[in-house]
């Protein structure tokens, strides 16, 4: 397939399965180059795209006002496509288990419809041989289409870091594999006519998919060392943040922070790879340990939480806690397995009142995917007890301060101040008669 065929003024198109935060900033760059189909299963989603509205923020009003993008929930349209990108979320259930029913969904709607010819390229996080062994097997039996013959299958991981507008798509190198040496030089083309920061060509599919899931897991297991040191430390009465900052003063020491690891990717991505490991009979103990760390410093926030209520003498049954932030990071609308929840549910284990403010998520999002309602402002049920910062939005870092936090908290004697993040001296803090704590 000749990669100058599908240029704008052509008759060729490119279909992006999946309109999220991952499908929706790839067809706008793709967009400026070529004739794209969106495709969502979400009418409402379509809807607001066709509106120039993007609920995820990841891309802006008059971007989508300019681009020429097709958007549909008509799968019909995936046939008149002849690459066609899978962009769904691979999520975990409820037991860590890799959860594919939205990837292969997506695969079985592909295969209905896509023609002879076509590409079809993944862009979702599996595990190292699900495109060709879970996803080819469906392409062929709901399209009646020989694999290698009637069709070519690519993968190029996704490396989508949600609100962050330095590292957008096309500054960030992408990985492409194909089936063939073929379609691996026809993706390298492809991509590298809009990716400015270049192509890597992987050897196969299968080391492409290796290289996307140990991204997350690496780092996934760099900050959980940092969360156990924080464990550690504070056993010990020593300021993590103080150590850091002593530590990194070596050229060669890696400045990881602790905190709560939520999102799409990061507590996700290293289930696909053990998940993988143990299937082969290998069972992961680095990567698992790791996990457990993370998975666990919600309680350790709570309970922290909780002992700083005794100490400044309140009654921790019936007391009110205001949580700032739910989002998985900062300045974004995304809930995705955020970990704060974590802290929410365990301080209501103890029969403590717990309130959330987000200026960012949408409180329809965090009632249906959590049960919560977010209060509309900040002063919505004060005086509280204590106050945690969990996630360090823009609004938090201009317009709160140890002032503003005293007021919510009726300017007690000992008001309790939780700074998940550390955005705050703590010294200053103690000087300022907060009972202060963080990771």
């Amino acid at each position: 397939m000749e990669i100058e065929k599908f240029f704008k003024g052509s008759s060729e198109k490119i279909a992006i399965i999946g309109l999220g935060y991952v499908g929706l900033p790839l067809a706008v760059l793709l967009d400026k180059k070529f004739n794209v189909i969106g495709f969502d299963i979400n009418p409402k989603r379509i809807e607001e795209l066709k509106n120039n509205y993007d609920r995820t923020r990841e891309v802006n009003t008059e971007d989508l006002r300019k681009s020429s993008i097709e958007f549909t929930d008509n799968p019909k349209k995936i046939s008149e496509a002849k690459v066609i990108i899978i962009t769904v979320p691979t999520p975990i259930d409820e037991h860590n288990i890799p959860d594919l029913k939205p990837i292969k969904s997506a695969t079985k709607t592909v295969g209905r419809y896509m023609p002879k010819g076509s590409i079809v390229v993944y862009e979702s996080t599996v595990y190292p041989g699900l495109t060709e062994e879970e996803c080819v097997p469906i392409l062929e039996k709901e399209s009646g289409l020989k694999w290698k013959k009637d069709f070519n299958v690519g993968y190029s991981p996704e490396r989508v870091n949600p609100g962050d507008k330095q590292h957008t798509i096309d500054k960030i190198v992408k990985v492409v594999a194909g089936d063939t040496p073929e379609i691996t030089d026809f993706l390298a083309k492809l991509y590298g006519s809009v990716i400015t920061a270049g192509v890597h060509k992987a050897p196969d599919i299968k080391t492409a998919e290796a290289a996307k899931v140990i991204e997350n897991t690496q780092r996934d297991l760099n900050i959980a060392l940092m969360n156990e040191l924080s464990i550690i430390f504070n056993k010990m009465g020593i300021d993590t943040r103080a150590v850091l900052e002593a530590a990194s003063t070596k050229w060669n020491f890696l400045r990881f922070e602790p905190g709560l690891i939520g999102g799409h990717c990061i507590p996700v991505d290293p289930y696909y790879l053990t998940f993988k490991a143990q299937s082969i009979g290998h069972h992961p103990e680095v990567i698992l340990a790791g996990r457990r760390i993370n998975d666990y410093m919600g309680k350790f926030v709570a309970e922290n939480t909780v002992k700083k209520l005794i100490k400044a003498g309140k009654t921790v049954k019936g007391s009110k806690v205001l949580i700032l932030g739910l989002t998985f990071k900062e300045n974004i609308s995304d809930i995705r397995n955020s970990k704060v929840i974590d802290v929410y549910n365990e301080l209501k284990e103890y029969g403590i009142k717990v309130y959330v403010y987000d200026p960012y998520a949408y409180p329809e999002e965090v009632k249906e995917e959590y049960g919560i309602e977010l209060l509309k402002d900040i002063e919505g049920k004060a005086p509280y007890d204590a106050i945690i910062v969990a996630v360090k939005h823009k609004p938090f870092i201009e317009e709160l301060d140890f002032r503003k936090y005293k007021e919510l908290m009726k300017n007690e004697h000992k008001p309790v101040l939780i700074d998940i993040k550390g955005l705050y001296n703590k010294e200053k803090a103690t000087n300022e008669g907060f009972l202060y704590w963080r990771l």
